[in-house]
């Protein structure tokens, strides 16, 4: 959703943290859940919440087009491609909406999001990332932490697709076009 952007990257960065650089981590030193094997040439000691959130926009929610997806699966899709790539968090949106998992999310994948129940799409985004997340080498020591944050996601999801007020877009989208095809057929 376009007005959601601060609220979905406050959860990220609250889960995300400030540096760190534990042996284990795949993506070795890391701040704000920017990481030096990702982005050599960023200075990760000195990452700013600024710069993390020009590089969390342009290369994660760009990338899953949450300004485009409804409440809720814009914070799922986001958070996962944070976490796990965003091919991945793309993927699991795509199958939870039911539409092709190809790991970009374009028109099609937009349509089923804004035709399918949120609630349902997040509960299966949710489950398909932690069933993943089950099967990396790392659970045994990052497990209790990813839980809690998809579950802390998937609670902050539900309430953002709760509350958050029926739109369309001024160039019709899916919803405007159904709400015209029904008046339509009702003016016979």
């Amino acid at each position: 959703m376009k007005d959601n952007f601060d609220a979905c990257l406050a959860k990220v960065l609250a889960h995300e943290g400030g540096y760190i650089n534990h042996p284990q981590d795949p993506g070795g030193e890391t701040n704000y859940g920017i990481s030096k094997r990702s982005y050599p040439n960023e200075d990760i000691r000195g990452m700013t919440r600024a710069r993390a959130a020009q590089i969390y926009r342009r290369d994660y929610w760009d990338a899953v087009r949450g300004d485009d997806l409804p409440a809720g699966l814009d914070l799922v899709a986001f958070d996962a491609a944070v976490n796990s790539g965003p091919g991945r968090g793309a993927k699991w949106l795509q199958q939870a909406v039911g539409a092709s998992a190809d790991g970009k999310v374009g028109p099609a994948t937009l349509a089923a999001a804004k035709a399918s129940d949120a609630k349902t799409a997040i509960n299966r985004a949710c489950d398909y990332r932690m069933a993943f997340l089950r099967g990396l080498g790392t659970w045994p020591t990052f497990g209790k932490g990813w839980s809690r944050r998809v579950e802390d996601v998937r609670a902050t999801a539900l309430a953002m697709a709760t509350t958050a007020p029926a739109t369309t877009t001024t160039g019709g989208g899916f919803l405007a076009s159904l709400l015209s095809a029904i008046r339509k057929i009702l003016k016979g």
